[in-house]
């Protein structure tokens, strides 16, 4: 079955150390075989794409990028440009690459205009930002003015996993939890609830945040979530699971399994899960396998493999 994959990764020049931290726990050669896969736009990703029947992959600066780039004019000037990079390569194969813009998130109004550019001038159908940036979580003010232009462009941002800012207490001294065995998923899931409990949802109620691995135990937990906010009194509009439900849509990235689909696809929508793979750092092979042998209706199985992302990402059908 066609698929629409979009947590697919690459890297552009010069952006090798801000990778390294995130990598420093794997085996060099295991890194270098990664890395090789980050650059490559030709034979190799194209070759993986086939394989798992990937008709379209969206293309997005492997984390953290420039967000932890201390200069907001460096960050400027290496966003620009790692995007006009991905624009050229979309370029040769327009048939089978899209783009997610990489936005320099230290200066939120040039963040704004970058995304800006990148949509209608490059193409690009949204943007994938790596969790914070320097400490600084999308629920800050600061943020507001590039919020109000995504919701006014009307495309969806992706929230990708980073590195905390410091060591989860409960993790210190046991180094396997870090990175994406658990340490990302408990950043990135908590980073999305700040969103909808510091309210972002109200005050851009258009937005469509994306997020990744079945929604980082999100979709799970939506009873609870409205449970324990009544019995705390907090002042929202709408209950958690509402906000959820109507502004996050989910990926299976490097999530290949049958019971977290089954769970996400019945707590939020078959219409809010879209299928991607997290490539290179997971088999596009696998997970073609895995969803093309899911246990789905076609319709269902259509639509999360395609149409979905079709729909949420505006692209041309093919």
């Amino acid at each position: 079955m066609k698929k629409i994959a979009l947590e697919e990764h690459f890297i552009a020049p010069g952006f090798e150390e801000y990778c390294e931290p995130t990598v420093a726990d794997l085996d060099r050669g295991v890194y270098e075989q990664i890395l090789t896969r980050l650059r490559d736009f030709g034979d190799l990703r194209l070759e993986a794409m086939n394989k798992a029947g990937i008709e379209r992959s969206v293309l997005s600066v492997t984390t953290p990028g420039v967000q932890i780039e201390r200069d907001a004019t460096v960050a400027c000037r290496k966003a620009c440009q790692a995007n006009d990079m991905l624009a050229r390569e979309i370029q040769k194969r327009p048939d089978r690459y899209s783009g997610f813009a990489h936005l320099p998130m230290q200066a939120p109004v040039a963040a704004a205009d970058e995304l800006r550019r990148c949509v209608q001038d490059l193409g690009f159908c949204g943007a994938l930002i790596n969790g914070h940036t320097n400490g600084r979580y999308l629920d800050d003010p600061m943020f507001y003015p590039f919020w109000e232009r995504a919701e006014t462009i009307g495309t969806p941002i992706y929230l990708h996993p980073a590195d905390p800012v410091g060591v989860y207490p409960a993790m210190a001294g046991c180094d396997s939890l870090k990175h994406a065995m658990w340490e990302w998923g408990m950043e990135t899931g908590t980073h999305a609830l700040r969103l909808v409990f510091n309210g972002i949802f109200d005050l851009f109620p258009k937005l469509t945040l994306i997020l990744g691995h079945m929604g980082e135990t999100l979709p799970f937990l939506l009873w609870r979530f409205d449970s324990r906010a009544r019995i705390y009194g907090l002042n929202l509009k709408r209950r958690p699971s509402e906000y959820i439900r109507d502004h996050i849509v989910v990926t299976t990235s490097g999530m290949f399994s049958n019971e977290p689909m089954l769970c996400t696809i019945n707590s939020l929508g078959a219409g809010r899960v879209l299928f991607s793979v997290d490539y290179p750092y997971e088999s596009s092979e696998e997970a073609g396998r895995f969803i093309d042998n899911a246990p789905l209706d076609n319709d269902t199985r259509a639509a999360v493999c395609f149409h979905n992302a079709a729909r949420v990402l505006r692209l041309g059908r093919s």
